[in-house]
C-alpha cells in the first residue's frame, strides 16, 4: 500500500521557492491501477519520482507497505528500487551498446545473480513480451514499441509488486501504444499495482482511478470511466475554482 500525507516538494530557483507539490494526500491500495493527469508543470512526474524513491519530499510522510521511507538508509532505498519497484519511461532508457537480452539482465547484475540465472530469467521475460526473436538486437535495431517492451521486460524481471510508468506511450503511434497498454493491463491483472502518468485520456480511461493535479495539488479524483477528454476533465476543475471564488466574493460583500 502507498500512503502519502501532506507531501511537499520544494525547489529553490534563483532565490525563490518553487513548490512542485503542495500538501498531497493519497492512499493507493495494493493491486490498484491509478492514472495521474494534469497540465504541464502540475507535478505529475515529481509525484511519481517520490513514489519511486528516486527523490525525497521536502516535508510530509510517504509510507510504502507501512514503512516510512524517510527512515530508510540509502542502501535500503536502493534495495526497494531494485526489488519492489519497476520503472517504465517514455524514452525507454535502454543502453544503446547492449542487446535486448543484456538490457533486461541489467537489474539482475546489480542484484548479484549468477550469470546463468540472469540469462534464463531474461529470456523468460522477453518471451513474456513477445520478443524472444529480438533478444540479440540492439536498441537501434528495434522499433519504438519493441524498445518499450524490452523496457517493460527489464522493469518486471525482478518481480516487483509496483510498476511506475511515466508517459509509457508518449513516443509511440496509437496502434503500438495500444499494444503496450494491453501488456501493462495484463501485468496489472496479475496482481501488480500500476501507477501511470499520462496526458492521454485513452490511457487514463483504462485506470480504476484518476488523480488530476494542478499547481502541485490533487484537485480532482475521478474513475477512469469518467474521463472523456482533457478539455472536460480540466475545465471542470477550473469551473469548480470559479464557483469557489464567486462564493468567497459573495461572503465578502
Amino acid at each position: 500500500m502507498i500512503e502519502v500525507e501532506d507531501l511537499w516538494r520544494t525547489y529553490e530557483m534563483g532565490g525563490h521557492a518553487l513548490h512542485a507539490l503542495r500538501g498531497v494526500n493519497e492512499v493507493i491500495e495494493d493491486g490498484s491501477h491509478v492514472a495521474i493527469m494534469g497540465p504541464s508543470g502540475s507535478g505529475k512526474s515529481t509525484l511519481l519520482n517520490l513514489l519511486g524513491c528516486l527523490d525525497s519530499p521536502t516535508r510530509g510522510q510517504y509510507k510504502l507497505a507501512g514503512q516510512d521511507v524517510a527512515e530508510l538508509s540509502g542502501d535500503a532505498l536502493a534495495e526497494i528500487r531494485l526489488h519492489r519497484i519497476g520503472f517504465i519511461f517514455q524514452s525507454f532508457h535502454l543502453v544503446p551498446r547492449l542487446t535486448a537480452l543484456q538490457n533486461v539482465e541489467l537489474p539482475m547484475i546489480f542484484a548479484g545473480l549468477h550469470p546463468g540465472e540472469r540469462r534464463e530469467r531474461a529470456e523468460v521475460a522477453l518471451v513474456s513480451v513477445d520478443l524472444a526473436d529480438r533478444a540479440g538486437h540492439r536498441p537501434n535495431e528495434l522499433s519504438g514499441g519493441q524498445k518499450q517492451r524490452v523496457a517493460i521486460a527489464r522493469a518486471t524481471v525482478m518481480g516487483p509488486g509496483l510498476l511506475l510508468a511515466d508517459e509509457p506511450t508518449g513516443n509511440l503511434d496509437s496502434r503500438t501504444g495500444a499494444q503496450v497498454l494491453d501488456l501493462l493491463g495484463r501485468l496489472h491483472d496479475e496482481g501488480r499495482t500500476l501507477v501511470v502518468v499520462t496526458h492521454d485520456p485513452g490511457v487514463a480511461r483504462r485506470a480504476d482511478r484518476v488523480l488530476v493535479l494542478r499547481d502541485g495539488e490533487i484537485v480532482r479524483r475521478v474513475s477512469g470511466d469518467e474521463v472523456t477528454d482533457l478539455g472536460s476533465l480540466f475545465s471542470s476543475v477550473e469551473d469548480a475554482d470559479k464557483v469557489s471564488e464567486q462564493a468567497v466574493q459573495k461572503v465578502g460583500r
